[in-house]
């Protein structure tokens, strides 16, 4: 989460750059890059199911391509502050819906824990202001966060998080190129300078294809509402790569909500003891999946 929160800095490099297809070449790289480790890695074949494609294409559709499409057009409704507001509250969301889906209570320490995160990053996120319009498509790219997470619950135990990471990144990408062709026409199809090449290559290595597999590694050893938690790292990863790179100076709401965030993470991973249920694994704790059967690729 922390290296997601260092997309913020290096997407202000590529702003002129049409949108959609920047998150098209992002993901491309990803999958390739995931792709050539399970390769490299000679993982067992794994026979996908119609529930794992139908899935793992809802996961593109609204965890990757329909994020960044609401994310997007909330930008022309509503400013920055309003968006990172909403979208903060993607830690309590996990709290409560993620339990909820396995049938269990959630937890009160995690959704305490998860208040305190959600509250730390609307005050570094500001409560800005905008239209209804730009409040429902931000709730659109809130939706898209959580999805994100939640529809890989039941693909991280027998696909392992290479293949999660991998698979919804390799089918976003035509779902982003036709998004880019039907909002803005053939002008979406640029060829990237050298530093836009750059950026994207940071974008796609480091921000894609690592963050997401340690994203779902952590999310089947911890939970979804645990592993929820650190998603509020992302407005303190964006306020470390501000200094870092020296764009801007945090003020006293940034130091605030990432201290706030912080306490929260802290407060929920620490437990008195061991729940009466055990310790929550959704899928093995190391390793990828050691089925012998055969993946059938579409």
């Amino acid at each position: 989460m922390l290296l997601v929160g260092t997309s913020t800095a290096v997407s202000a490099t590529i702003a002129d750059y049409p949108v959609f297809t920047g998150q098209a070449l992002r993901y491309g790289l990803a999958a390739a890059i995931l792709l050539a480790v399970v390769r490299h890695r000679r993982l067992p074949r794994v026979r996908l199911t119609p529930r794992d494609i139908l899935l793992l294409i809802a996961l593109a559709a609204t965890g990757l391509a329909g994020f960044n499409v609401f994310l997007v057009e909330a930008t022309r409704h509503a400013g920055p502050a309003m968006i990172g507001t909403v979208v903060g509250a993607v830690p309590l969301v996990l709290a409560l819906v993620g339990p909820l889906l396995e049938r269990r209570r959630p937890a009160p320490r995690t959704v305490g824990a998860a208040l305190v995160v959600a509250l730390g990053a609307a005050v570094a996120a500001g409560l800005g202001s905008g239209s209804l319009t730009g409040l429902l498509l931000s709730l659109g790219a809130l939706v898209g966060e959580v999805a994100f997470s939640l529809l890989a619950v039941p693909l991280l135990a027998k696909l392992g998080p290479l293949r999660v990471a991998a698979y919804p990144a390799a089918v976003s990408v035509p779902m982003l190129l036709a998004a880019g062709l039907a909002l803005d026409g053939a002008a979406s199809l640029r060829v990237p300078t050298p530093s836009h090449a750059v950026a994207f290559a940071y974008l796609g290595a480091i921000v894609t294809a690592a963050a997401f597999f340690l994203w779902y590694d952590a999310l089947r050893r911890l939970g979804a509402d645990r592993a929820g938690l650190f998603a509020g790292l992302v407005p303190v990863g964006a306020l470390l790569t501000t200094i870092a790179l020296g764009l801007g100076r945090p003020g006293t709401a940034d130091v605030i909500g990432a201290l706030l965030v912080t306490a929260g993470v802290a407060i929920g991973m620490r437990r008195p003891g061991q729940d009466s249920r055990g310790p929550h694994r959704p899928g093995s704790p190391a390793g990828e999946p050691t089925s012998g059967r055969t993946l059938h690729h579409a």
